[in-house]
């Protein structure tokens, strides 16, 4: 096993580029840094560096013990955060979940980690189908959800309720017929809105909005950033459908009005882990935040 000291030695050497540096930053003299390299690389059996008068250029070999010594220091911070598995304030928590959630909570978020800065939050905002596979996978710890998945392989937990709002800008006529006025402005796209559409035409099917054909509804715009998606609605381009949350922190609401359908759309809200995995202490901490966000 090469020795984790001359490793130490040889990565602060390239990542300082210099003898001096390197010898200052691990409070060596410079010939014991000069020592560390030549004793590595005699149990390398090969040169890692090529040394000039005042320089060094590292050498193949030496590229491949490098990339070697970072992965060992990544997997030491690693067994650092298992061990301190059960600390409640320390260590990393990915959540998954839609835009118009993620610009409700995050802020929420944000203000635990401000009392806790040892907790890293990680939000990444994704369709339904991408935060399921990515909680699969192991790469999310938990995401939040619109539908009840497969429970074969998820456990889900029920968050709270968040109305869907039929967007249009402030300035158009309403008092016209609902799917012919849609039809006319077009749709504002966006990762989740003919997924929301489909919802409201499902829920007032007997009412004119289950006139609308999604497929031959025109597009009139996308975008996927969720606090730009009614900026076009507010200056008088297309509409569209997104969660009250949404609309409500929106800086420009006097440029909208939300259509009241006959039939309130509600989504439920649920909060999904992997089937069978016990999470660290930390995403207590973590959780009692997500839970207030909906009481």
């Amino acid at each position: 096993m090469l020795n984790p000291i001359w490793l130490k030695t040889f990565v602060t050497l390239v990542d300082t580029g210099h003898f001096t540096q390197a010898a200052e930053k691990l409070f060596m003299t410079q010939p014991g840094v000069s020592q560390h390299i030549n004793k590595l690389e005699k149990a390398c059996g090969h040169l890692l560096i090529t040394r000039g008068k005042k320089s060094f250029v590292i050498t193949e070999q030496g590229r491949l013990v490098y990339r070697y010594a970072k992965s060992l220091e990544r997997n030491e911070e690693a067994l650092i955060e298992q061990l301190a598995f059960d600390d409640p304030y320390s260590g990393e928590c990915t959540l998954a979940c839609s835009g118009s959630v993620a610009l409700m909570l995050y802020p929420k978020l944000l203000e635990e980690q401000v009392k806790h800065p040892n907790i890293i939050i990680k939000m990444k905002a994704a369709p339904y189908h991408q935060i399921l596979s990515d909680i699969k996978k192991g790469t999310v710890d938990q995401g939040i959800v619109t539908d009840i998945p497969n429970k074969i392989y998820f456990e889900t937990k029920v968050l709270g309720e968040e109305e869907l709002c039929l967007v249009v800008p402030s300035r158009v006529d309403t008092n016209v017929n609902k799917a012919t006025l849609l039809m006319n402005l077009g749709l504002i796209l966006h990762p989740d809105a003919k997924h929301y559409l489909s919802l409201f035409i499902a829920k007032n099917y007997k009412t004119e909005l289950g006139q609308l054909n999604i497929n031959s509804l025109p597009v009139v715009g996308f975008i996927n950033q969720i606090n730009q998606i009614l900026e076009p609605i507010a200056n008088g381009i297309g509409f569209t459908v997104l969660p009250k949350s949404a609309v409500d922190s929106f800086h420009n609401k006097q440029g909208l009005q939300v259509i009241k359908p006959d039939n309130t759309v509600i989504e439920t809200l649920y909060l999904v882990t992997q089937k069978n995995r016990v999470l660290p202490a930390r995403f207590e901490t973590l959780n009692k935040v997500i839970d207030s966000a909906w009481k």
